[in-house]
């Protein structure tokens, strides 16, 4: 006999349409279960190969997901009966050394003295999965926001402790909010793994350096850093390069500036050394950097505590040099120049 859908089209045979609904349950990864007021299977269709080998028909709840579950589910279900309001539970399977997650959505079937309950399990392994690492990423943002807040405060209360007219303030925030922002943007870009040093350095230097003076003068080991040690130096880098453009080599007309990283250790402990040196055209210079500048506070206490280092600020006459080294925890050794 011929039948037709509820969507028009050509009429096909029953048979027609219990082939295609099988299909598609079966590329849905959909299972279907038929149990009796006593709770018995006495149906299944499109198992997996798993529940498969436990079916037995007159079986239970327990026989295919395991003593805990079947206990939870035969109550659950025992309510779907009694009420006529479906109901959904999800149960972990291990399966084959893998934890996997499936959801059952039982409703009540039939009618009155005569009541069975069909479910139907799909597999939310992946979607459960993604929703886990959405929610660890978004404890980690939130994480790392309230960091950047912080620092954000921190930069603002000391900048403006340190200078004394807005126009001042503002001018220093800024560049110091562009140099959060510049190191913030590497480590995005690499999915929040941190950013190499060059890259680091190059981002921090480019607004500073003389157009005409070539290539940066960068060298050594290029470490990939942490999020945490790429913030840092790169405010570090803010500070040296932004001092050397007001008051230092490049304000004068020179770019006898260079960076430097080598391998070093601290405490034991294998780790990075960045060295900073700048010469100044007249070797009889002192630099003038005062004991309260938020620079020099950035770069001999705020940087070096915040990626438990160590760190080391000498001036002496015609040259600036800085060392700041940092232990293993906060970088890796993948690329060397």
């Amino acid at each position: 006999m011929n039948t037709t859908g509820p969507l028009s089209g050509t009429p096909f045979t029953t048979e027609g349409k219990a082939a295609i609904m099988e299909r598609a349950l079966a590329s849905a990864a959909i299972s279907l279960l038929y149990q009796d007021a006593s709770l018995a299977i006495v149906y299944a269709e499109n198992l997996l190969p798993y529940f498969r080998k436990r079916f037995v028909t007159g079986g239970d709840d327990g026989s295919l997901f395991g003593e805990a579950h079947g206990k939870s589910l035969a109550a659950m279900k025992r309510r779907v009966l009694e009420t006529g309001a479906s109901s959904n539970a999800e149960v972990d399977v291990a399966i084959d050394g893998e934890v996997r997650t499936f959801e059952l959505n039982v409703q009540r079937t039939g009618a009155r003295g005569n009541y069975g309950l069909l479910s139907i399990i799909s597999e939310i392994t992946e979607s459960r999965h993604r929703e886990k690492v959405l929610k660890s990423l978004l404890r980690e943002l939130s994480h790392r926001s309230k960091n950047l807040l912080a620092i954000i405060q921190g930069i603002a209360t000391q900048t403006a402790r340190n200078t004394i007219s807005l126009d001042a303030f503002l001018m220093k925030f800024r560049g110091r909010l562009q140099s959060l922002s510049n190191s913030q943007d590497l480590i995005t870009d690499s999915s929040w793994r941190g950013a190499f040093l060059f890259e680091l350095a190059e981002k921090q230097f480019a607004p500073y350096w003389p157009e005409t003076s070539g290539s940066l003068p960068i060298f050594g080991i290029n470490a990939h850093l942490t999020p945490n040690a790429a913030v840092h130096l790169g405010l570090a880098l803010h500070e040296l390069i932004v001092n050397s453009a007001s008051y230092g080599a490049i304000a004068n007309g020179a770019t006898s500036v260079t960076l430097n990283c080598r391998e070093a250790d601290i405490a034991g402990r294998k780790a990075i050394e960045l060295a900073w040196v700048e010469v100044l055209p007249n070797s009889a210079d002192v630099h003038e950097f005062s004991e309260n500048t938020f620079g020099r506070t950035v770069l001999e206490r705020v940087v070096p505590s915040s990626v438990n280092g160590k760190a080391e600020l000498t001036l002496l006459p015609g040259r600036i040099e800085y060392h700041l080294t940092v232990p293993e925890t906060e970088f890796e050794i993948l690329k060397r120049a």
